[in-house]
């Protein structure tokens, strides 16, 4: 009995044709109307930062009884009202960590801090959970803290896009450097645009999705790149818009394939992750997106904006004599 080897998998036929160039100038446009919108969103609105920026409590409880039933912990302390809380595994599957935000755990008395709030709200956590589990540990983090966890947390995104800037103009050159940073602004802030618009959570997790996000964004626009430079070279005489559309085009399968491959491992997480990863899964897959997106129409045109050399030996920029037939 003979077998047929399957077929490859093409979710995008060979050898596309597609302009996008003519697209280009309203991308350009609408990317430029929403990054205004966002900085408007963070001056007035804001971000809705969670408990690591805002300061709290910490609580270690350790299961008696085997490992921790996080779901029955976590409606107990959501029944205590203190609103805002997180609880994940702590290190191993007998503890949970606890973390509430101090404005939601006065309860209606007066406001009390430090060691005051740690006292009353562990006590009534102890007294909720019951027998089978123990407070074994709480720490109150103060606001000081906090704003050094805010401010460590901006300093990890500028080195690493100053990093990845650095990393590009040694590999390519500085035009595609700057096309590449421009695009990774433009994830992050569109992102953060994002949560501060919907007023979600923003924590150390969302920090940790948007340095993610740089990484996946950064390896799109890298590959463009790279088909877009050997193509320089390849072709002398060709327009820069034509050659842009060919990059394009050869590497949209690629991309394609990339983003959907991504995008279903992402959406499992976010339907079956649960709460606490939920804001986690959320932002990559939003991340992953509009990293894609800036590849193709951020950092692309870019290069017709500012002029890229046909090569390295000296010769003069081509954007200018390209850019009325680009409609950029």
């Amino acid at each position: 009995m003979a077998f047929s080897v399957p077929k490859p998998l093409h979710l995008v036929p060979h050898n596309t044709k597609i302009q996008f160039v003519p697209f280009f100038k309203a991308c350009l446009s609408l990317s430029s109307i929403l990054a205004v919108v966002t900085v408007v969103l963070l001056a007035t609105v804001g971000l809705n930062f969670g408990i690591d920026f805002r300061g709290g409590l910490a609580l270690t409880v350790q299961s008696n009884s085997g490992p921790a039933d996080i779901a029955k912990l976590r409606s107990q302390v959501d029944a205590l009202g203190f609103g805002e809380s997180q609880i994940q595994e702590f290190g191993s599957p007998d503890k949970v960590l606890v973390r509430i935000s101090p404005e939601d755990s006065q309860g209606g008395s007066a406001p009390l801090h430090g060691e005051e709030l740690r006292s009353k709200v562990q006590g009534k956590v102890a007294q909720a959970i019951g027998e089978n589990y123990k407070v074994v540990d709480g720490q109150f983090i103060g606001s000081t803290v906090s704003r050094e966890l805010l401010i460590s947390a901006i300093w990890a995104l500028a080195l690493t896009c100053l990093g990845i800037f650095i990393y590009i103009w040694f590999r390519f050159e500085w035009q595609f450097a700057l096309g590449a940073i421009v695009a990774l602004v433009h994830d992050i802030l569109l992102t953060v645009g994002l949560f501060s618009a919907l007023q979600l959570d923003f924590d150390l997790s969302i920090v940790a999705a948007l340095l993610t996000i740089l990484g996946y964004s950064i390896n799109d626009t890298v590959v463009i790149y790279d088909r877009i430079r050997e193509n320089l070279r390849k072709f002398k005489k060709m327009q820069l818009a034509d050659l842009l559309n060919l990059s394009l085009n050869e590497t949209l399968s690629r991309t394609v394939m990339t983003v959907v491959s991504t995008m279903l491992a992402l959406v499992a997480l976010l339907i079956f992750g649960g709460p606490v990863i939920m804001g986690l899964a959320f932002a990559i897959l939003f991340g992953v997106l509009i990293g894609t997106y800036s590849s193709m129409f951020i950092a692309t045109p870019f290069l017709i904006m500012i002029g890229v050399k046909r090569d390295w030996s000296g010769n003069e920029p081509i954007g200018k004599k390209t850019k009325a037939k680009a409609s950029v």
